[in-house]
């Protein structure tokens, strides 16, 4: 059966848990490791790398010195991984994970829970940490929640023209989209290309398969049955990829989307180049922050549309730290993964926008937008906490990536014109149907 992040789980990490007892307000040991290099591969990017100034503390803390000898976007990143597993040449120790990558990795990384304190674990939000298990085995720590939603520019929605000639030719307010036909309908009206662009989506790899799950799902179809038998290629999943190809034809996304990672999207939005964004919180501070995004000011959020069954379809999961086996100090590379995802790391990776993985950071980080005059993180908060409530991770089985692999490049074909959608999802299921025999799932 198709995993998903169950909404009764999930709700857990918007609910501030709170931690009582003497056992929780033990301090977790850091240890020392003078004069050890702590080599590690890490996620690179702009919501990402924020965290990474904290090393030198730890670094200061531990006696040990850290090594990224790693620094890509996670897509890179993982077929780095999957070179270094083949070859057999894992020579480093932490590596950034995530909860769609982690079942295919099989026993690279250890189980966490045999090495940090029950007290110390259980200040993770549950089920954050129960998600972040592979066959019982926790191997991950997670450091941010994803879930996607909506991010627009409020000087165009509000713009007086754009208003009067949306009401004129669609009979409805212009206003952040409830739906994805609005929302396409919303993307196509506002483009005014080259000088702006309705929106811009990840057209390759994991971030162009899983978006069309997303729709996919909010359409009222999804990848598998419970059978795992692939499904994709229903009228649900062909609608799903005309949404895409019907923007890309319209001129309303930049040609070269296709293409796009989110880092490219991010700094788009950024300059000021796309009125709306579908994207993941931890992109929130950096558009708020006056110094590196031109919206600034003019930043609104609202919560993903539905599809055409009245539904979301919450694309989620949590990028995380693992420690590997082959690590020749696995008692520092767990220390550092800790320090990682401590209350001050979360915290600070709150403050950025992301969702964090402790639970006592919820109420701190509402307090400390306040307080800080960040209206624009004050009011996203919420809203990319309760969406929470709808969201669904990707098949948690090692075959999701395997899959992904050969989909996307599908997608992309249909969307360019080189195939029509039905032929494109056709042959992407017929293949993926190959991967799960092979696998013994069907």
């Amino acid at each position: 059966m198709v995993s998903k992040i169950l909404a009764k789980t999930l709700l857990a990490s918007c609910a501030v848990v709170v931690l009582s007892g003497t056992a929780l307000a033990q301090e977790f040991d850091y240890g020392s490791f003078p004069d050890y290099t702590l080599k590690v591969k890490l996620i690179g990017g702009t919501q990402y790398e924020k965290l990474y100034t904290r090393i030198p503390e730890w670094e200061a803390m531990t006696g040990a010195k850290v090594e990224i000898v790693s620094s890509k976007n996670h897509f890179d990143l993982d077929r780095e991984i999957k070179q270094d597993i083949a070859t057999g040449q894992i020579s480093w120790c932490v590596g950034s994970n995530h909860t769609s990558f982690a079942p295919q990795y099989g026993d690279l990384y250890i189980d966490l829970k045999e090495m940090i304190p029950a007290e110390e674990l259980a200040k993770y939000v549950p089920g954050t940490l129960a998600a972040s298990e592979v066959d019982g085995r926790l191997v991950q720590l997670p450091r941010v929640t994803d879930v996607s939603n909506i991010y627009y520019r409020k000087d165009i929605y509000e713009d007086p023209d754009n208003m009067k000639a949306y009401k004129e030719k669609f009979g409805t307010d212009l206003a952040p989209a409830k739906t994805f036909d609005e929302l396409k309908q919303q993307i196509i009206f506002l483009a005014d290309p080259p000088n702006l662009y309705g929106t811009a989506f990840a057209g390759k790899d994991e971030g162009m398969s899983g978006r069309f799950m997303e729709i996919l799902r909010a359409n009222g179809g999804d990848l598998f049955d419970e059978n795992w038998k692939p499904i994709f290629n229903s009228p649900e999943g062909v609608a799903a990829l005309e949404w895409f190809k019907e923007i890309y034809d319209a001129g309303a996304v930049p040609a070269g989307t296709v293409n796009y990672t989110w880092d490219d999207i991010g700094q788009a939005m950024a300059a000021g180049q796309l009125a709306i964004d579908l994207d993941w919180p931890g992109f929130a501070g950096f558009y708020s922050d006056p110094s590196a995004s031109k919206i600034s000011d003019v930043l609104g959020f609202a919560v993903s549309p539905v599809g055409s069954a009245g539904v979301r379809g919450g694309w989620s999961g949590s990028h995380s730290f693992s420690v590997t086996q082959a690590c020749d100090n696995k008692e520092a590379a767990v220390s550092f993964a800790v320090f990682l995802t401590n209350d001050e790391s979360e915290m600070m990776e709150a403050e950025a926008g992301n969702l964090p993985t402790r639970s006592k950071t919820f109420d701190e980080v509402i307090k400390y937008f306040n307080e800080n005059n960040k209206p624009a993180l004050a009011e996203m908060f919420p809203i990319w906490q309760a969406s929470l409530a709808d969201a669904r991770t990707p098949p948690l089985i090692p075959q999701w990536i395997e899959v992904s692999n050969i989909l996307w490049p599908q997608l992309q074909a249909a969307i360019v014109g080189e195939k029509t959608p039905q032929e494109a999802l056709d042959k992407a299921a017929a293949d993926a149907t190959v991967i799960m025999e092979d696998a013994g799932l069907l």
